[in-house]
């Protein structure tokens, strides 16, 4: 063979392309009615592939592997026919689709998952849970479940051990993802406009994906710690102010109300001892503003006793 002979491309017919690549023709086909992969060429009445065909099968079945679902793959290998350049585009991706929290996954029984919540086995209950993905069920095991939040279930178990039922639990855990989807579609807007929109007023280059996901990876914990913050604050707001105008019904404002509404008890009660002694110590104008400034110590200190067991732990 001269120098100046070419080995021809290799050439497949769908079955061959399919013993070649590990896929099956009805996977191909599948890959190419979503648009996953190119068109063959059309020669008489057979489809021909090529080697373009076999790398994007590759491509597809190692994006697979990693995780990555069919929609997540096809805007990546658009962005690498657009040039944009894969690796960038890849570290991106895996930013936004990787981990938003530190807490691991765990599995736990249906025995275990009913004496967490005080031996109870309630059917309804659990189907909501996975309703919620508070749980998620583990394929081919009836009897186990995934939680991606232990902590957010023993939030759940801690409520209902303190009496809450288990439907307001979920009830309320509906409308609080609510607001905090809400909330999250904001921060997204925000981020977008002010940080993002750079990237996104063109074809991203390689260079310019993996300075997003560099961004991402630098934002993402500024997000959840934005968030702790504004609830604390505006829970230790709420909180004072809701107990301060309990307190102010006893006594003072409850002594002119009439016999019918005097008889109805205060939302908050404090035992009268302890009422009595608040009084005596800083007078009754300051009762209620010592109690509040009490239980915002009280707080505060639980609080830092938790800090202190999570980092001691």
């Amino acid at each position: 063979m001269s120098t100046a002979e070419q080995v021809p491309a290799p050439e497949y017919r769908i079955e061959d392309l399919a013993h070649v690549s590990g896929a099956t023709v009805r996977t191909i086909r599948a890959y190419a009615d979503r648009g996953l992969l190119p068109k063959p060429e059309r020669r008489g009445r057979a489809n021909v592939y090529g080697e373009a065909h076999l790398a994007r099968l590759r491509q597809i079945a190692e994006l697979l592997d990693r995780g990555y679902t069919l929609v997540s793959i096809k805007e990546l290998l658009e962005a690498w026919d657009a040039g944009r350049g894969l690796r960038g585009v890849l570290g991106l991706v895996a930013e936004l689709d990787g981990p938003w929290s530190d807490e691991e996954p765990s599995d736990l029984t249906r025995t275990e998952l009913d004496l967490l919540f005080g031996g109870v086995q309630d059917d309804e209950a659990v189907a909501d849970a996975v309703a919620l993905g508070v749980l998620e069920r583990v394929e081919d095991r009836d009897d186990l479940f995934r939680v991606p939040s232990p902590q957010q279930l023993k939030v759940a178990a801690e409520l209902h051990a303190a009496g809450v039922p288990l439907t307001a639990i979920t009830a309320y855990t509906r409308k609080l993802r609510r607001k905090v989807e809400d909330i999250a579609e904001s921060l997204l807007a925000f981020t977008t406009e002010h940080l993002f929109q750079r990237y996104l007023d063109h074809p991203t280059t390689d260079a310019e994906a993996a300075e997003a996901a560099a961004l991402v990876r630098r934002l993402r914990p500024l997000a959840q710690q934005t968030l702790d913050a504004e609830l604390a604050r505006a829970l230790r707001a709420k909180a004072t102010g809701h107990l301060r105008r309990h307190l102010a019904e006893e006594p003072a404002t409850r002594r002119g109300l009439g016999e019918e509404e005097r008889s109805r008890p205060p939302a908050v009660a404090l035992p009268e001892r302890t009422a009595a002694a608040v009084r005596e110590l800083v007078g009754e104008q300051g009762a209620a503003e010592f109690v509040a400034a009490a239980v915002e110590r009280e707080v505060q200190a639980r609080r830092m006793d938790a800090l202190t067991d999570r980092y001691r732990g």
